[in-house]
């Protein structure tokens, strides 16, 4: 068994994209086959503060443009709307709405059970020291998604 650099990598993204994959394909069983994994990382940059396009932008690494992009589908299928900023009107605010509240309610009890069946896999004790070696190897950089530009290359033409 090789266990260069890039085995690493590959391990570390084929289990981020299988557990996306599969919360992704539950998703769409429960009645949100609209959903991308994007979708998720924009409506939760919001609710943790991105009040407007240009912020989410900054959040996610990408540009104003494909952010706008981004918010226009969620718009569209619900999971956001824009209202005026009180204090400055020619700003638009996001807000999630109870749709994508729902949404991202579920894709949590998706990813707690998709974790789950990973323990019932390998063991309770061996998941949990994959998880806090990932934790000391990024430090704080764990679960942030504004590295530079990596988002930019994973997004579809037509989110």
């Amino acid at each position: 068994m090789s266990r260069s650099g890039a085995d690493l990598a590959l391990l570390l993204l084929g289990g981020f994209r299988d557990l996306v994959d599969r919360a992704t394909a539950e998703l769409a069983e429960r009645g949100y086959e609209d959903v991308r994994a994007v979708h998720e990382f924009a409506l939760t940059e919001i609710l943790s503060g991105a009040g407007n396009v240009s912020e989410l932008g900054r959040r996610l690494s990408i540009t104003k443009q494909s952010a706008g992009k981004i918010v226009a589908v969620l718009e569209e299928r619900g999971y956001v709307t824009r209202e005026p900023d009180p204090v400055d009107r020619r700003r638009m605010r996001l807000q999630v709405t109870e749709h994508g509240l729902a949404m991202l309610s579920a894709g949590r009890e998706i990813f707690d059970d998709l974790r789950r069946r990973w323990e019932q896999q390998v063991g309770a004790e061996a998941l949990n020291a994959v998880e806090d070696a990932l934790r000391r190897l990024l430090g704080d950089g764990a679960g942030r998604l504004d590295s530079p530009g990596w988002l930019i290359r994973d997004l579809p033409a037509d989110p």
